[in-house]
């Protein structure tokens, strides 16, 4: 099959696209900005008018950050909590949404509608509460501390409930069931393989939750050893003196990990979406 031809540009769709090539730039600047402090002295932050040119500090400032905090003992410590969240909760949201989707049992819609409501609720009333759970369970300054509350994830069970009612026919799955499949075998052999672009799409989302998450982290993680970015960039914020070329240094290095992740699963990303709309 011959590939599509591209579109030509016209009068009517020439407006959208500088739209949205204003849009691109703005939404890219920020990250252009921070690259540029990145490699500036701390007095370029309040220059005026501001520094746009990136200058020739990027290795000295990143110096500065490895001088001052384990910030790939950190980086470390994150990918492992932000992996090991994001797999547990593709599991469970994928596992609860396809029981809400796919089975009947009592209390089913009453129980969906109580896990939407807790999206509702403010995660810093619950802070407390957590921490003295997780202090009596003997999780402070743990990884499994820092990430277990974000196991049970309201939003994914939501979108895996809804794929997975459109993507899945009763049909197939009758099918199945007449093979002889018991329900975890339907669930691994050919849910899982269907809701591949969803699961692309949420764990894009709780990957980058995750990693830009600080005040639980904060909360819990105490030791130098055990903290995550988020946490070891804090300590870089002195009450006195803020260097901004090493703090926006390590913010930038910190950053690469993400858009890493995203190159490699934007294809099944952009796909989800695109099935998405056209459904």
């Amino acid at each position: 099959m011959a590939n599509p031809k591209p579109k030509k540009l016209t009068k009517g769709t020439l407006p959208i696209y500088v739209v949205l090539t204003i849009a691109s730039l703005l939404s890219l600047f920020p990250f252009y900005w921070m690259f540029v402090m990145a490699t500036r002295p701390s007095a370029a932050y309040n220059s005026i008018p501001p520094t746009l040119l990136p200058g020739t500090q990027l290795v000295e400032n990143f110096q500065k950050v490895l001088d001052t905090i384990p910030f790939f003992q950190a980086m470390w410590n994150t990918i492992i909590l932000c992996s090991a969240v994001t797999i547990g909760v593709l599991l469970i949201s994928s596992l609860a949404g396809f029981a809400f989707a796919k089975f009947q049992f009592p209390g089913k819609n009453f129980l969906f509608i109580l896990i939407l409501l807790t999206m509702v609720i403010p995660p810093q009333l619950g802070l407390i509460p957590q921490f003295y759970l997780i202090s009596q369970l003997g999780w402070l300054d743990t990884l499994l501390g820092a990430g277990v509350i974000f196991l049970l994830n309201p939003l994914g069970i939501f979108l895996m409930r809804q794929y997975v009612s459109q993507s899945v026919p009763d049909e197939l799955m009758e099918a199945a069931k007449l093979d002889g499949c018991s329900n975890f075998r339907i669930y691994w052999s050919i849910v899982l393989p269907i809701i591949k672009p969803a699961f692309a799409t949420l764990g894009i989302i709780v990957f980058t939750l995750v990693w830009g998450e600080f005040l639980w982290q904060f909360t819990v993680l105490r030791d130098p050893s055990s903290y995550t970015l988020q946490v070891a960039l804090a300590s870089l914020n002195n009450a006195f003196r803020v260097d901004f070329g090493m703090l926006l240094s390590g913010v930038f290095w910190a950053t690469v990990p993400l858009i890493i992740i995203f190159l490699m699963f934007n294809k099944l990303f952009i796909s989800s979406i695109t099935e998405g709309s056209i459904k």
